[in-house]
């Protein structure tokens, strides 16, 4: 009987079953994959937006503000480093850091006509406190009406 027990095959598994299959199916990965990448496509030029701001108007020359590092603030005051939002006390925090890893050749600052001019003074001060010494200030062109 102990030699019934020791002895090969049969256990949970009778012999007429298919063995398991460990394999993986991945089409129906590959379906979703697809069906993202498909998705963000489609969305990511929408997400490129950037920040509305009204830029007050002045009879300024057009510059081109993507040459250098882009510091935003918006109606409400809050201020954006590029496109990520930050309020005064993480960007007054941060913005040192960032100019000394980054190393940019200019800073273009773009303020809502409508934002209180404290604030444009504050974030500028933060701006020359870090040690940029090429801060442009960034209006819309003034068109004039004959």
């Amino acid at each position: 009987m102990a030699g019934g027990l020791l002895g090969g095959g049969g256990g949970l598994r009778g012999h007429g079953e298919l063995p398991l299959n460990a394999d993986i199916n991945v089409t129906s990965l590959v379906d979703v994959a697809f069906v993202l990448l498909i998705i963000f496509m489609i969305t990511a030029p929408i997400m490129q937006g950037g920040v509305d701001v009204r830029l007050p108007r002045a009879q300024v020359r057009a510059i081109e503000p993507k040459q250098g590092l882009v510091v935003t603030v918006d109606m409400d005051g809050k201020i954006y480093l590029d496109q990520a939002g930050l309020s005064y006390d993480d960007f007054q925090a941060t913005f040192p850091a960032f100019v000394r890893t980054k190393r940019p050749t200019g800073v273009y600052l773009r303020a809502d006509g409508r934002v209180a001019y404290a604030r444009v003074v504050q974030v500028l001060a933060v701006i020359r406190g870090s040690g940029v010494q090429d801060v442009g200030l960034v209006a819309e062109p003034e068109t004039i009406n004959r």
